[in-house]
């Protein structure tokens, strides 16, 4: 299966989830941040509002000018902890986080999870 990604004027059509699995990888977000948003959706598999805030996420159109992150909380609770730690934000499940020059700009959990308030905070 070939995933397409479409981007016009900053706007990318399809999700294109990159899978968080190590620690080494809060490094390299940390890195690209300088250079354009970093997007962390931490997923609770076993919970439904995480897969609601999920499903509304991926049907929203997604800003394409940062890189969206997908941690599975329940295998790599490790690296959800080293996240809590790295950004200074309190362990919440579902939960968005937008990583600008090294920094957790923006955080957000539940149903207050909205693709507009991650496209502003991704924007600004």
């Amino acid at each position: 299966m070939v995933n397409f990604n479409i981007v016009i004027n900053k706007i990318q059509i399809i999700m294109n989830w990159i899978e968080l699995k190590s620690n080494s990888q809060i490094k390299e977000i940390i890195e690209k941040s300088k250079a354009r948003a970093q997007v962390i959706f931490k997923h609770s598999t076993r919970c439904s509002i995480s897969s609601m805030a999920k499903g509304r996420l991926e049907r929203s159109i997604v800003p394409g000018n940062a890189d969206f992150y997908f941690l599975d909380l329940i295998s790599y609770r490790n690296i959800s902890n080293l996240i809590s730690s790295e950004f200074s934000v309190s362990h919440e499940s579902p939960q968005i986080l937008v990583i600008k020059n090294g920094e957790c700009v923006y955080d957000e959990s539940h149903s207050s999870i909205t693709m507009e308030e991650i496209k502003e905070h991704v924007s600004v």
